[in-house]
C-alpha cells in the first residue's frame, strides 16, 4: 500500500508482439525514416496474432500492450485519442513515452473543449449539454492543460497536435469565413515548436481562406477519410496540403460507413472486412508525394476504415513500398 492506504494498481503483466512477418519488416526497411505509419490506439484484444503474441484483456493492453506494439517495425507512430475526453497529465504522457524507443513519435488529439463553440445536446456532457463553452479556441487552455503537459511528458516522442473541429452549425460564429479567421488568430497565439494539425469536419471550411490561415500560422490541415467529408484528394487540394510542411492523414472510417455501424460490423478487427482499394491508393500516392519532397507523414489508421487497423497498416506500408521502389530521391534513412 502508498502512504495513504490506498492499495497500489498491481504492474499489469508484459505483453509480447507477435511474429512480425518478413514481407512488412522488408516494407519497413525500404520506407523513408520520415514516413510514420500506426493506428489510433492499441488496447483491442483482437488483435492477437497480428499485433500482440497471446490474448491480453482491454486493461492489460492499454497499460502495458505499447511496448509489444512499438516493437514492430511498421509502427512508428500511435493516436493518443482518449486527450479528445479530457486532458491528460504530463505523468500519463511520460507513462507512454518510456515504453517506446527514441525513433517513435505519438499523434496527440487535443481536448475537445477547444474546438466546439456549443457543446452537443448528448448525455454524456452532462449539465454541460447544449451550452456554450467558455473554453472555445482559448489560449490559456491549450497551453496549459494540453502542450505543456504533451511537450514535458513526451518531449522529443511528441508529434503532430491535431486539433478536431467536430461538425457544428457556423452561422451563430458568423459563418465559414467568420469562424476561420478566429482560428487563424487562435494557432497564431500558440507557442512555436510543436506540430500543430486542424482536421474539419465542415465541408464549407475547406477552401483558399483556410488553407491561407493554416499557412500563415504554421500549422497543417489533418486530412480525414470519411462519409461526410471529400475524398482525400480533393480534401488535399481545397487546403492546400502540398504547401504544408508536413502531411498529416488519419483514415478513420469506410466512406459506406457510419462510426457506429462499421464498429457493429467490424468487430473484434481482426481481419479486413471491406478493403477500400479507392482510398488506400489516394494515401499512398500522397505519402508518396510528401516522400519525394523530404516532408514528414504521419499516417493514422482506424478500425474502422476497413475491419483491422494494423492489417491496413501493412498493406498501405507494402504498397507505398512499391511506389518508392523506383525513386531513388525519396530513399531516405531505413526505419529501423
Amino acid at each position: 500500500m502508498n502512504p495513504s492506504g490506498k492499495r497500489r494498481p498491481r504492474p499489469a503483466a508484459p505483453v509480447e508482439p507477435a511474429p512480425v512477418d518478413p514481407l512488412d519488416a522488408e516494407a519497413a526497411a525500404r520506407l523513408p525514416a520520415e514516413l510514420r505509419l500506426g493506428t489510433s490506439s492499441w488496447a483491442f484484444p483482437g488483435w492477437t496474432g497480428i499485433v500482440y503474441a497471446e490474448k491480453a484483456s482491454r486493461e492489460q493492453l492499454s497499460r502495458a500492450g505499447l511496448t509489444a506494439y512499438a516493437r514492430h517495425p511498421l509502427f512508428r507512430t500511435a493516436g493518443v485519442d482518449r486527450t479528445h475526453y479530457a486532458p491528460l497529465s504530463a505523468a500519463q504522457f511520460r507513462a507512454h513515452a518510456e515504453q517506446v524507443g527514441s525513433d517513435f513519435r505519438f499523434l496527440v488529439k487535443a481536448h475537445e473543449a477547444l474546438t466546439i463553440h456549443r457543446y452537443p445536446d448528448h448525455p454524456r456532457y452532462g449539465r454541460r449539454r447544449g451550452a456554450e463553452n467558455e473554453m472555445f479556441l482559448d489560449v490559456d487552455h491549450a497551453v496549459r492543460a494540453v502542450i505543456e503537459p504533451m511537450l514535458e511528458g513526451l518531449g522529443e516522442k511528441a508529434g503532430p497536435l491535431v486539433f478536431q473541429v467536430a461538425p457544428q452549425d457556423l452561422r451563430p460564429l458568423g459563418g465559414a469565413a467568420a469562424f476561420i479567421d478566429r482560428l487563424h488568430a487562435f494557432l497564431g497565439r500558440l507557442p512555436r515548436g510543436p506540430l500543430y494539425a486542424v482536421e474539419v469536419r465542415n465541408r464549407e471550411l475547406l477552401g483558399a481562406r483556410y488553407a491561407a490561415a493554416l499557412q500563415d500560422a504554421g500549422a497543417v490541415s489533418c486530412l480525414t477519410a470519411l462519409s461526410r467529408m471529400p475524398a482525400l484528394p480533393e480534401q488535399w487540394r481545397a487546403s492546400a496540403a502540398a504547401e504544408g510542411r508536413a502531411l498529416v492523414v488519419r483514415w478513420m472510417v469506410h466512406r459506406g460507413h457510419t462510426y457506429e455501424s462499421a464498429a457493429e460490423q467490424y468487430e473484434p478487427f481482426d481481419r479486413l472486412v471491406e478493403e477500400d482499394e479507392e482510398t488506400r491508393r489516394a494515401i499512398v500516392n500522397l505519402a508518396a508525394a510528401a516522400a519525394r519532397a523530404g516532408k514528414p507523414c504521419y499516417v493514422i489508421i482506424n478500425n474502422k476504415a476497413e475491419g483491422s487497423a494494423p492489417l491496413s497498416v501493412f498493406r498501405l506500408a507494402r504498397a507505398i513500398a512499391r511506389e518508392l521502389g523506383d525513386s531513388p530521391e525519396a530513399a531516405g534513412a531505413p526505419c529501423r
